[in-house]
């Protein structure tokens, strides 16, 4: 699936070695920590038949953790929102959006796959509440709702315009997919979800304010259960922890599919990460073991970056 990190040559920090009393410079010990737990959780998935892609970048060094099939190109779920809460930001940010714009959800198709708003009283909301409820609960309808406003043919273009080569936005939600709908909602590879990420928090997302914005909705994503599960992070307020964590995320699930892309920042280092895991849900345990295997790699992640 990939090699364990290069130790690293350069830094002016210092921090204590888990192996003694000798202190190590503060990038050679995270150089010297290894992903074996996630290769080998990995691996043994891949044995079983999935399709695994995974992508880690260091944000600091600017190079590549690991890497395992990172340029394939696979479903992703709900993780295809990204894009579109980036054109929308971007369309709040030259104007051609109004964050109080009203949206009506009888003017939106009824979804029920995943989200909170179709439960509410509230019949209309603005597009800024819309976004939050995308990033931060899953939420179809909301999304569904930003996609007609915006248009698919404006979301193709911003993930053009962000070099985003393997990625598509094929349709909207649906509780069904038929035999003339799209087969997915996303498509997308691991390379380039973890590129995106970084560019969010490097501020490198179309501007500093779009990046920001997306920034800032993706923090308060609930879905902690996969990777970040090994953060002990709150789901429902995680913005600002107490122990100097930084964390965004996003989760895409569908029949057979679990995704998961985002950033986790600690005191050692920085990184993006994005695992995508297709595999064949027969059982109970099937599904278990490839969640197993995002909450091993969110393990490694945290020793890594503290």
């Amino acid at each position: 699936m990939g090699n364990p990190p290069e130790p690293a040559r350069d830094t002016d920090s210092l921090r204590g070695s888990r192996r003694g009393n000798r202190r190590l410079p503060r990038r050679a010990a995270v150089g010297r920590r290894s992903f074996a737990s996630t290769l080998r959780a990995l691996d043994e998935l891949a044995a079983a038949g999935a399709k695994i892609s995974v992508r880690i970048n260091d944000l600091d060094r600017g190079t590549t953790v690991l890497a395992g099939d990172d340029f394939v190109t696979l479903p992703v779920g709900g993780v295809g929102v990204v894009p579109l809460l980036i054109e929308v930001a971007a369309g709040f940010e030259s104007g051609v959006l109004d964050p109080l714009e009203i949206i009506d959800r009888s003017q939106v198709e009824a979804v029920s796959v995943a989200g909170v708003w179709q439960h509410l009283k509230a019949p209309a909301l603005p597009l800024s509440d819309l976004a939050v409820l995308t990033a931060s609960t899953g939420d179809a309808l909301a999304a569904n709702a930003l996609l007609a406003r915006v248009g698919l043919p404006a979301v193709r273009t911003r993930i053009e315009s962000l070099g985003l080569s393997r990625a598509a936005l094929l349709d909207r939600f649906r509780d069904e997919r038929g035999p003339d709908d799209a087969p997915h909602f996303a498509l997308g590879s691991t390379r380039e979800l973890a590129e995106v990420f970084a560019a969010l928090v490097n501020s490198q997302a179309v501007s500093a304010g779009v990046s920001a914005q997306v920034a800032e909705w993706l923090s308060l994503n609930h879905d902690l259960s996969l990777v970040a599960a090994a953060t002990g992070l709150d789901p429902f307020s995680h913005e600002n922890d107490e122990h100097g964590l930084l964390f965004i995320n996003k989760t895409g699930r569908d029949d057979g599919v679990r995704v998961e892309a985002g950033v986790l920042a600690g005191p050692r280092a920085g990184v993006s990460y994005a695992l995508i895991v297709c595999f064949d849900d027969l059982s109970i345990l099937h599904r278990m073991r490839a969640h197993d295997a995002f909450r091993v790699l969110g393990i490694d992640l945290m020793e890594y970056v503290f």
